[in-house]
């Protein structure tokens, strides 16, 4: 039988003869040939594998819902807002609403505090030094407003000076202060000047009204977190509004305040507010409005 013959007539066989006779014949040729068209055959039925695109699908048989996103515990308590942005809202703590300072002492002897409230506003009485809130907060936002006299004198850190400290733990004058002072025309070193972490952050701007008008501090805190043996855990952050606009922008507290030196952390909890009773020449300024809200 020749070559040709035998081609044809194993064309017209089914595949097993095919596999079978790819056997018993001894032509190279023809054995890779028919190997090619065997494996060819086989290869076209095996199913055609996708490539990835990198992209995550959702399986069609388990199509994604909108509810598997959405929550709905816990339930936010209702707060109610106050009439305008200065009001406090229903779960503020009112340390000041122009009547007295019930909510204040004196931050030397604990004494009831001696500034001077009149015709609902809280003048700086730089005799008796500091006041300090009777309750220690840890977390919290906080609102208030103070004002320059009008007829102002003095420059620099010698012109309408007072500081929030924004937690003040004790003994002594520590804790982290929130710099009030004329800053309307007035040069000083910027990370002394109103809207500054003093001595440690500068404001990011300066929007500072003239003297005789109020001034507005909206504060949020973040408490430092202190280990066990009395190192830092976590630092205390700060962001402030001055006047609607942000001046400190989260930032992260270094320590607390000192005029010379470089800041540092003692391990303290919770913490009164204080006012301070600058030493200075010029006139005293005066503050109003001052609420609080816990942060837990």
């Amino acid at each position: 039988m020749t070559l040709t013959a035998d081609w044809f007539r194993l064309t017209q066989l089914d595949s097993r003869v095919v596999s079978s006779c790819a056997m018993r014949i001894q032509f190279p040729f023809l054995q890779v040939t028919t190997l090619f068209i065997v494996t060819s055959a086989v290869c076209a039925q095996q199913p055609r594998v996708p490539q990835s695109t990198g992209r995550h699908t959702t399986p069609a048989h388990t199509p994604a819902k909108p509810e598997e996103t959405e929550l709905w515990q816990p339930v936010p308590k209702v707060v109610t807002p106050g009439a305008d942005c200065n009001a406090p809202p229903s779960d503020a703590i009112v340390l000041f609403d122009g009547h007295n300072l019930d909510e204040w002492v004196s931050r030397k002897d604990k004494s009831p505090a001696k500034w001077i409230v009149a015709d609902g506003v809280l003048t700086v009485n730089k005799a008796v030094g500091d006041i300090e809130t009777k309750r220690t907060f840890l977390n919290y936002q906080l609102h208030l407003e103070w004002k320059v006299p009008e007829n102002i004198s003095g420059s620099g850190q010698a012109r309408g000076n007072s500081g929030l400290f924004l937690a003040s733990p004790p003994p002594g004058d520590g804790g982290y202060e929130l710099q009030i002072l004329d800053s309307y025309k007035n040069p000083t070193y910027v990370n002394g000047q109103a809207g500054s972490i003093y001595k440690q952050s500068i404001p990011l701007v300066n929007p500072t009204r003239k003297p005789g008008e109020w001034q507005v501090y909206d504060v949020v805190w973040t408490a430092p977190i202190f280990n066990a043996d009395g190192s830092l855990k976590t630092s205390a952050f700060v962001t402030a509004f001055f006047n609607g606009i942000l001046v400190q922008d989260h930032f992260a507290v270094k320590g607390e305040t000192q005029y010379i030196g470089q800041p540092f952390y003692k391990k303290h909890g919770a913490a009164p507010l204080r006012l301070q009773a600058h030493g200075d020449p010029s006139q005293p300024i005066s503050f109003r409005n001052i609420w609080v809200r816990d942060l837990q």
